[in-house]
This record gives C-alpha cells, sequence and structure tokens, in this order.
C-alpha cells in the first residue's frame, strides 16, 4: 500500500531544475538502510514513467549515499538516524517520506501513520518549500493534516 502511495506523490510534486541531472534522468527512490517493502516498491515501479521520465528504485545503507535521489524513504527501522538524515537532506530537492511518529513535525516532508486501521499521511508543507518543492494542491488536500504553509496549521 505504502509503495504505490509513494509512486502518486511523485505525479503530484515539482521538482526545481537542479534536482536532475539534465532532462532525461529518471526519477529515483531510494530507501537508506534494511528495504522496509521487502522487494515491492522495486516491483510496483519496475518499468513506470512520471512526467516521462523513467522511474528506478535504489538501496542505501546510509543517507550520505543517497546523492541523485528525488525522494528518499526512511523507515521506522531507521529511527535512531531520522533526525540526522533530515538534517543533511534538509535544503536539496528531495521529497523525504518516512513512517515513524511525528516523521513530518520533525521536519520531513510526507509522514505515513495508521488510524482507523487505514494508512494516512501528514505533509510539511514548510519543509517542502524549504527543499523548493512545490506540492499539489490535490496532494494537500488528501492529507490528513498540512503542517506550515499559509494557513499556518
Amino acid at each position: 500500500m505504502k509503495a504505490a502511495f509513494l509512486f502518486h506523490f511523485a505525479q503530484f510534486i515539482d521538482w526545481p531544475p537542479e534536482a536532475f541531472k539534465d532532462g532525461g534522468s529518471a526519477l529515483t527512490y531510494c530507501t537508506v538502510g534494511d528495504d522496509p517493502f521487502h522487494g515491492a516498491l522495486d516491483a510496483s515501479l519496475n518499468g513506470k514513467t512520471i512526467d516521462s521520465r523513467p522511474v528506478r528504485v535504489l538501496h542505501f545503507k546510509q543517507t550520505q549515499e543517497a546523492q541523485g535521489c528525488q525522494v528518499v524513504f526512511l523507515g521506522t527501522a531507521e529511527k535512531k538516524f531520522i533526525s540526522a538524515a533530515l538534517a543533511k537532506l534538509r535544503g536539496t530537492p528531495v521529497l523525504s517520506v518516512g513512517e515513524s511518529e511525528n516523521f513530518a513535525h520533525e521536519g520531513g516532508m510526507i509522514g505515513f501513520f495508521l488510524e482507523d486501521k487505514k494508512v494516512r499521511f501528514e505533509i510539511n508543507l514548510d519543509a517542502a518549500a524549504h527543499a523548493k518543492l512545490k506540492i499539489s494542491a490535490r496532494l494537500l488536500a488528501l492529507a490528513k493534516t498540512v503542517i506550515g504553509g499559509p494557513k499556518g496549521t
């Protein structure tokens, strides 16, 4: 389920030109640490494109290795490293997505959580703006909570 969300999130994000090496570069999803999707992300994104860019998935042990990624997923297993990872990504045009408690409140851009046995998400609009990422109003409308931005929520 979360792998499908990740694919759709990227469809509602406008990246600045410096997020890619060139116009033909792939849109790269990266996981840090152990693969929390156990191959499901790779399988669900295989052969897909977003805005005519091929999609690829890479897995890294440390955030420092995640250069050239446009979407970075930080699972709960990496909780002790999340603050440092978010600090490393801050200001770079990378969409940070996580599932640890208060992920978006701690500076991540999109945080998953369970509510009534359903996967929900919240968005930190200030973190996205700081990274020069524009999130579509359509995606914002689907979020359970939007932190920051013009509404100041």
